[in-house]
């Protein structure tokens, strides 16, 4: 079966392609990546697209998600923004991929050393700077109820990550629903800038078929 093609994506369940971010990880820190040939992907995705996973991610310039998770043209739906924060126009974007484009999991990535977290740890205040730093301010205080150590750690930028998952499971209907139904997973993970890889600590993907399994059992 073609990866890029939507008989591949109709039969991938969110538990698959979970597996299929952590193995390209596992190769990426490794290493070990293929050898993608974008010609040949150019011709697979002409006619269309059929991304496996939308990712909510940083917009610092380490933190690339392709090469994060060794996968090719046409394979994730890559969201960016800095402090990998959530708005409407984010979760807009989340909903046409998982359902109109039909991608199987969600996934936010934070990573350590965040700029956009350590301005917000210092109070930062400059211009449209402003107003998406405060965005991050929840995380800080859930960071601070957590560790008394949180403003010379990561931890923020794991709270981060959680907040932003929170926020578009409450505010998003259409995620909430597909993944009560199990048609998508949510994943939460925080990418270590020193040595590649990523810490998938939050794993909400349920597996539809087992469901389905255990309600007959």
């Amino acid at each position: 079966m073609r990866k890029h093609s939507k008989e591949f994506l109709e039969n991938l369940t969110p538990s698959q392609a979970y597996s299929l971010l952590v193995e390209g990880n596992q190769r990426f820190i490794g290493n070990l990546n293929r050898d993608h040939d974008h010609l040949e992907l150019i011709n697979q995705t002409r006619e269309g697209q059929f991304p496996f996973a939308v990712v909510l991610s940083c917009m610092d310039s380490r933190t690339s998600v392709e090469l994060i998770f060794d996968q090719g043209l046409g394979d994730l739906f890559s969201i960016r923004v800095a402090g990998n924060i959530v708005n409407d126009d984010i979760i807009a974007s989340i909903e046409y991929a998982v359902k109109y484009v039909g991608s199987k999991i969600l996934v936010v990535l934070g990573h350590t050393e965040c700029g956009a977290i350590k301005s917000a740890k210092q109070g930062v205040e400059d211009g449209h700077i402003t107003g998406l730093l405060k965005r991050i301010h929840p995380s800080i205080s859930k960071a601070l109820l957590n560790d008394e150590e949180h403003m010379f750690t990561d931890k923020v930028a794991y709270a981060n990550v959680e907040n932003s998952l929170e926020e578009i499971i409450n505010q998003s209907d259409i995620v909430k629903d597909m993944f009560k139904r199990g048609e998508i997973g949510l994943v939460g993970g925080v990418y270590n800038v020193d040595n590649g890889k990523v810490d998938f600590f939050k794993n909400l993907t349920k597996e539809k078929v087992k469901e389905k399994q255990l309600a007959h059992s």
